[in-house]
């Protein structure tokens, strides 16, 4: 803080959560685009003659991983550490999340930001603003003004399970911002009074801005195998994809092929995995790798956008616990894991889930598209329609637009 004339001058304060790798990337650059946002906003001059802010850094603080670190927010912990997949994982880890739940709900009442915001995560962060918005409805007092604008970047799925839940969003948020573009009309339908905006997704910006040219010439036939971005997910599905890629390879003599991991820790797990020869396991680069792809055998999950924004045909796994897919068969309604899937309406990526993941079963769906130019060509042509509904680039932009909009 500072003062002026004897008198405090605030400095905007602003909590994040993210609990997974993505979020935290999401995370960080939100936080670019809000500081920039905000201090666009404040150089303004107004007719105030004692403004309470001025044009300070805003702060940023909360919880997430090392990409909201180095974009300068002040971590509690890196919760990123700590994903989980499926209600079976979670509940193994239930006291670890309740004690970081608590210990962030704390310091949110300590620092009293004047904006929450949960970056996907849903679970978690769904349940936060619930326990904040009760809080703050608890303790209201003349002399206690604080009431932070709760805002959930990134819609849970509700409109895949549990639709009821978009009646707590609504009793619980003042923004809701969503990536996709079906999402707003869904709410209007069911939540009408939850404030929603559609700001588009992150990683078309991300795409456009690291695009590199397809190779137009040349025998060799190039392969992105993409396991997952967890320890859990790469254990589970490396049998899937290896075993899935050796039988390729000795279909396809001149196959190159980079199995693609995000940091360094999940490199040196996949390693003592064994790789097969031939393969090349690789840190990042994801949007060159695929900008060089014929095809991809990719974990359902964010990869699968990032094959449709390169154009890339690719084949889609998922593996769970049972118990994990037990559940989720009872409660998920849609036709399909991929997002590429859901928002064509139809299987342009097939898909195989739990028992049916197998190498043969992969290999062989992929076999044929690396065999059937004019295959690959059809799924491209219904990829590009696909990703232009998905807005421009600029998401985070809009995304700080909309939250500034609630300070001011």
């Amino acid at each position: 803080s500072s003062t002026r004339e004897g008198r405090p001058v605030k400095r905007r304060s602003i909590m994040l959560i993210a609990g997974e790798v993505s979020g935290d990337a999401l995370a960080a650059e939100l936080v670019e685009a809000l500081r920039e946002k905000i201090l666009q906003h404040e150089s303004q001059p107004t007719a105030d003659v004692q403004p309470l802010h001025t044009a300070l850094t805003p702060y940023f603080f909360g919880a997430g991983g090392p990409k909201m670190a180095a974009a300068g927010v002040d971590l509690a912990f890196d919760l990123t550490r700590h994903s989980v997949i499926g209600v079976s994982d979670m509940l193994k880890k239930l006291r670890t999340f309740r004690r970081l739940f608590l210990q962030l709900h704390r310091l949110a009442r300590e620092r009293q930001p004047e904006v929450i915001i949960g970056v996907d995560y849903g679970v978690f962060n769904l349940r936060f603003a619930r326990a904040i918005h009760r809080h703050v409805r608890k303790h209201r007092r003349a002399f206690v003004p604080w009431q932070p604008k709760l805002v959930q970047y990134v819609s849970p799925q509700v409109w895949a399970s549990r639709p009821g839940r978009a009646r707590r969003l609504a009793a619980h948020h003042d923004l809701l911002l969503s990536i996709f573009p079906f999402e707003k009309e869904w709410y209007r339908q069911r939540a009408p009074k939850l404030r929603v905006e559609f700001v588009g997704h992150p990683l078309a910006g991300r795409r456009a801005s690291s695009a590199v040219q397809r190779p137009q010439t040349g025998d060799a036939t190039r392969l992105v195998c993409l396991p997952g971005s967890r320890a859990d997910e790469v254990r589970r599905h490396w049998p899937v994809v290896t075993g899935a890629f050796v039988r390729l390879q000795r279909e396809l003599p001149n196959l190159q092929a980079k199995l693609i991991l995000p940091d360094d820790t999940l490199a040196q797990s996949a390693r003592a995995l064994g790789v097969p020869s031939g393969l090349v396991l690789q840190v990042g680069g994801l949007s060159e790798a695929l900008a060089q792809a014929d095809c991809a055998l990719a974990k359902s999950g964010t990869s699968t956008l990032e094959c449709a924004l390169a154009g890339v045909p690719a084949v889609v796994f998922y593996k769970t616990s049972w118990p994990n897919y037990w559940i989720g068969k009872r409660v998920v309604k849609v036709k399909y894991l991929a997002m590429p899937n859901l928002l064509a309406g139809e299987a342009v990526f097939p898909e195989f889930i739990q028992a049916a993941a197998t190498p043969e079963n992969v290999a062989r769906v992929a076999l044929a598209i690396l065999r059937d130019e004019t295959r690959r060509a059809a799924i491209q042509s219904r990829l590009a329609t696909v990703v232009a509904g998905l807005g421009d680039a600029g998401a985070s932009t809009r995304a700080a637009e909309a939250i500034v909009g609630l300070l001011y």
